[in-house]
């Protein structure tokens, strides 16, 4: 099933409020994980536990689907490896040694780096607009690091949140290389989350996990919630809903505007991180988060050529989301 847009109001209003509420939910998995991390599961515990569950939710498409294994193999395994395992792995091993909304913001420098293999690998010119974005992006960063404090934050975390970004940028170049018939968005994210899934199952080795961590409460920021709820809001939520409205919105909308919505998820983080784990950013942090989404935004916005490496990955697939 390509992906079709529509040039009614009707649709593009509901395409955006797909597309707002797609960042909503995708924003607020970094926010219910990081709780049952720090009460005892492994990162990569939680990231099991999302996507296994996940895949169990979508198994149904997965089976309406069952020719995509055949048709497209390599876009499944590239999907589920870096878009789904390789993005949510070191996203939230990244937050359980950094801010949330600071591994989010690091994380969005995706479509900065995506600009980066088009210039300098693949050789294609890219627009000043574009070049721009870039370095808004990691001047923005600079500040949300807090360079001028010698790195304040773990290395390891920023890191990690960067590998994050570069699994959503090998994504982008898998699929500008996929070539093919389209897939149905939905079908890919169920065979991902398949593949994401098994991967994680034998890097993970659920069977040694604190299972009676998910039968307590967890502490939140002072108080505290059931671990099986935050769970079940991690797998149906902030991933089964987050991934589908996104695919339905960039249906409705185009995929450059549906990316542009997308980048109010660091926003939504960093405000629930605020609010439900009291971490709170500085002045000169909220300043460069808000300059590294202008630099995303303008990035996003200014794809050098029709057939660059982000429109048509955006075009075909629904991008990965922490």
């Amino acid at each position: 099933m390509p992906v079709h847009t529509t040039d009614s109001s009707h649709g593009k209003g509901l395409g955006l409020s797909l597309a707002v509420g797609s960042a909503l939910a995708f924003g607020g998995s970094g926010v219910a994980a990081k709780p049952l991390i720090e009460a005892g599961l492994a990162p990569l515990h939680v990231v099991w536990l999302r996507v296994a569950g996940a895949a169990l939710v979508m198994l149904p498409l997965a089976v309406r689907h069952r020719d995509l294994p055949r048709r497209r193999p390599a876009l499944l395994a590239g999907f589920g490896l870096l878009a789904v395992a390789g993005v949510q792995a070191c996203y939230f091993a990244a937050i359980s040694r950094i801010p949330v909304g600071v591994a989010l913001l690091v994380e969005y420098l995706a479509p900065a780096l995506v600009l980066g293999w088009v210039r300098f690998v693949q050789r294609r010119p890219v627009t000043r607009a574009a070049a721009l974005g870039v370095v808004l992006a990691a001047g923005g960063l600079a500040c949300v690091v807090e360079v001028w404090s010698g790195l304040r934050f773990d290395a390891l975390g920023l890191v990690l949140a960067l590998a994050a970004a570069c699994c959503q940028v090998g994504y982008f170049v898998l699929a500008d290389h996929g070539g093919g018939e389209e897939a149905d968005p939905l079908g890919v994210i169920a065979y991902g989350l398949l593949v994401g899934a098994g991967l994680l199952t034998v890097v993970a080795r659920p069977w040694e996990m604190d299972w009676s961590v998910l039968g307590g409460s967890v502490r939140m920021n002072g108080g505290t919630a059931p671990a099986a709820a935050l769970l079940a809001w991690i797998v149906l939520v902030a991933t089964v809903i987050a991934y589908v409205t996104g695919v339905v919105s960039v249906r409705r909308l185009s995929p450059q505007v549906a990316g542009v919505v997308a980048c109010l998820e660091a926003v939504v983080a960093t405000v629930l991180a605020w609010v439900l784990l009291g971490e709170r950013l500085s002045a000169p942090q909220v300043v460069g988060g808000a300059v590294v989404l202008l630099g995303a935004f303008i990035a996003q916005s200014s794809t050098p050529a029709p057939e660059s490496v982000v429109s048509r990955s955006t075009a075909k697939e629904p991008v990965a989301s922490a």
